[in-house]
C-alpha cells in the first residue's frame, strides 16, 4: 500500500532536488481507490492477466536448484547472448558485450542517467511522457527542457499526436526520447529516427532511447517492431536504448530490464550497478531467459489482444461529445483530450470516488497532457465496457468542465 506523502510544512530532511521532484499523479490518484473492491483499475501499465505459466515455472526451477546466490554485476552471460541474438534479428547486430542486465526498466533509466548526467546539464525531453523520464534527471541535478508534441488530425480527418522536428532540433543538448510512447501511443518515424541520429552525431550530443514498449504496435504484421535507433546506429555512436521484460511477456512485477550500450560506456554502467543493485536476482534471470526463448506467441497474442481492446475503446470514446480521441500506433493506451478539462488531477479522484474508475490524469505527464486522460488498455474488452459505461455516465455530469 502506497502511503500519504508529508504535505508542506514539515522539516526538510532530503535535498532540494528530491524535495522539488512531483509526487506521482497517477499514484495519487489510485491512492484515492486503497480499499475499494469495486474499482475498475486502469491507471497503471498493468495487465489483467498474470505472468505465463512457463515463465514462472522457470524461475521455481531456478529457486528450487539454489539459484539464490550474486550474479555477474552486468548480467548472466546466457542472458545477455539471448538478448543479444534477439535484437540482432530485429535489428542491426548486437554484440553480447554490449548488452547490460537491469533490475527493472527503471533501473535501467536510472543508471544511464547517472552515467551521463551532472548537475547543471540541460537535458531534453519529449513530452507528455511518463513522468520517470522526467523526474530521473532532475534527481541528478539536471534541468529538464519539454518538447511537447502536438495534437494535430491527418489528410484523412484522424487525430495523431506529431512531433515538430524542427522544434526539437532546435532545443538538443541531450535527449530523453520514449517511442512507442507512453501515454500517447505516439510513434516516432525511421526517417524522423535518421535526422536525429545524424543531428546528434554532428553535435556530439547523446540519446537516451526508450524503447520499452517496442515490440507492441498495432496495424502491421504480428512479429512487427517498431522503428528502432538500433535499425541505424553504429555500435560507437553516443546512443542508449532501454527496455524491459514487463510489457511484451506480461512481467511488470518481476523487475528486470536491460541497456544497449556503446562499448566504452560498459565498464562505468558495471560501476554503477555494483553500487545501486549489485545485480539482478539469478532465478528472475532464468524467467527472462525463458520468456525470449520461448514467448514471441505470448507477445504476439498480448499484442493481439491490446488492439482488441484499443479498436473497441477507440470506437467507444469516439462517440461521446467534447472527447478528441487520436488513434495510438503502439503501446497500451488511449491518451485522449476532455473539452473544457483544466484540472485531470480533480476529474481522476472524483472519477474513482463516484464512478468507480480508475484513469490515470494528463497532467501527470507534464504540461502537455493537461486537459488529458489515459486510459490503459491491457484488459479484456468485457472490462473495457465496464469501464466506458461507468466514465460516460460521468462524464455528463461531471462539474469539473468548464
Amino acid at each position: 500500500m502506497s502511503e500519504t506523502p508529508l504535505q508542506p510544512g514539515h522539516p526538510a530532511l532530503a535535498r532540494e532536488a528530491v524535495r522539488d521532484l512531483r509526487f506521482s499523479a497517477i499514484r495519487d490518484v489510485a491512492n484515492a481507490g486503497i480499499g475499494r473492491d469495486d474499482v475498475l483499475p486502469f491507471w497503471f501499465s498493468d495487465p489483467d492477466l498474470p505472468t505465463p505459466a512457463f515463465i514462472c515455472a522457470a524461475a521455481q526451477a531456478a529457486l528450487a536448484a539454489g539459484d539464490t546466490f550474486y550474479t555477474p554485476n552486468l548480467g548472466e552471460p546466457a542472458l545477455r547472448k539471448v538478448l543479444a541474438n534477439a535484437l540482432s534479428q530485429l535489428h542491426r547486430p548486437v554484440s553480447p558485450s554490449r548488452v547490460v542486465v537491469t533490475s527493472s526498466g527503471v533501473s535501467a533509466l536510472m543508471l544511464t542517467a547517472q552515467a551521463l548526467y551532472s548537475p547543471g546539464d540541460r537535458v531534453v525531453v519529449v513530452t507528455p511522457v511518463w513522468p520517470n523520464l522526467v523526474e530521473i534527471p532532475r534527481i541528478l541535478g539536471a534541468q529538464v527542457e519539454e518538447v511537447a508534441l502536438e495534437l494535430r488530425r491527418d489528410e484523412q480527418g484522424i487525430a495523431r499526436w506529431h512531433l515538430c522536428l524542427e522544434t526539437l532540433l532546435n532545443a538538443l543538448t541531450p535527449l530523453v526520447i520514449n517511442s512507442p510512447n507512453n501515454p500517447s501511443g505516439w510513434v516516432m518515424s525511421a526517417q524522423q529516427q535518421a535526422v536525429i541520429l545524424a543531428h546528434c552525431r554532428r553535435h556530439g550530443i547523446w540519446i537516451v532511447s526508450d524503447e520499452v514498449y517496442s515490440r507492441i504496435v498495432f496495424d502491421g504484421p504480428p512479429e512487427g517492431c517498431a522503428p528502432s535507433f538500433l535499425d541505424i546506429a553504429d555500435p560507437n555512436d553516443r546512443l542508449v536504448v532501454i527496455n524491459s521484460f514487463s510489457k511484451s511477456w506480461l512481467m511488470t512485477g518481476w523487475r528486470l530490464g536491460w541497456v544497449v550500450a556503446p562499448p566504452a560506456l560498459m565498464y562505468e554502467l558495471g560501476k554503477l550497478i555494483e553500487y545501486n543493485s549489485s545485480c539482478a536476482p539469478g532465478f528472475v534471470q532464468k524467467a527472462g531467459l525463458v520468456a525470449v526463448n520461448q514467448g514471441e506467441a505470448v507477445r504476439q497474442e498480448t499484442v493481439a489482444r491490446f488492439q482488441a481492446s484499443r479498436d473497441y475503446l477507440y470506437q467507444r470514446l469516439g462517440t461521446l461529445a467534447d472527447i478528441e480521441v487520436p488513434l495510438p500506433a503502439g503501446a497500451m493506451y488511449l491518451f485522449f483530450r476532455v473539452r473544457g478539462l483544466d484540472d485531470s488531477l480533480a476529474f481522476c479522484k472524483a472519477l474513482v470516488a463516484e464512478a468507480g474508475v480508475g484513469l490515470a490524469p494528463g497532467s501527470a505527464f507534464g504540461d502537455a497532457g493537461e486537459g488529458c486522460l489515459r486510459w490503459c488498455i491491457a484488459s479484456s474488452i468485457e472490462k473495457m465496457e465496464q469501464g466506458a459505461e461507468r466514465f460516460s455516465r460521468f462524464l455528463h455530469r461531471s462539474p469539473l468542465r468548464r
